[in-house]
């Protein structure tokens, strides 16, 4: 697999164990998270801590979010919205809300980027042993490019088509 420029937002318990797998790849990761306490979490962390969503975007193409809420989600994209090019990929790996998901997916496919919704399934303790389970919403191409990434955080891999449908399913194992 070629090498990838990967920004990861979101370095909280889940997002953490995601972010020290994709660490020991041989791609280039940049992290950012509000709460600066939470890079010591981070093993082998090659790269500094970026200081602005900004400076990640344009040292990027590939930034994932984890965040713990549809709130954060929006307010991160929002602010991305201004640096994201059609270089870009967002993979959203947080649990969404389906129609969110869908008005900022259309946002980010207007500024040129792709968009890949990735609710995970199975925990903190499968997200650190890299065997969560990820459902992907999306083009299927931006799904085939990205699956090399998604293998190093994830075991089971179900593409589920157009954006939104992850959400539902994701709610629907959570019941």
């Amino acid at each position: 697999m070629k090498s990838k420029s990967i920004g990861f937002i979101g370095i909280g318990n889940v997002g953490s164990n995601l972010a020290n797998n994709l660490l020991k790849s041989n791609n280039k990761v940049f992290v950012y998270d509000i709460n600066n306490k939470s890079y010591s979490r981070l093993k082998k962390l090659k790269n500094k801590p970026c200081k602005s969503l900004k400076e990640l975007a344009e040292k990027s193409s590939i930034i994932i979010t984890s965040l713990p809420s549809p709130k954060a989600v929006k307010s991160v994209v929002e602010t991305l919205l201004k640096y994201l090019t059609k270089k870009h990929i967002w993979i959203e790996m947080s649990t969404t809300d389906k129609d969110e998901m869908i008005k900022l997916s259309k946002k980010v496919h207007f500024k040129g980027a792709c968009v890949l919704e990735c609710p995970i399934t199975g925990g903190e303790h499968r997200a650190k042993s890299g065997n969560i389970s990820i459902l992907a919403a999306g083009k299927k191409s931006t799904f085939k490019e990205c699956f090399p990434i998604l293998s190093l955080l994830g075991h089971e891999i179900l593409y589920c088509g157009k954006i939104g449908n992850a959400s539902i399913l994701k709610v629907i194992t959570n019941f």
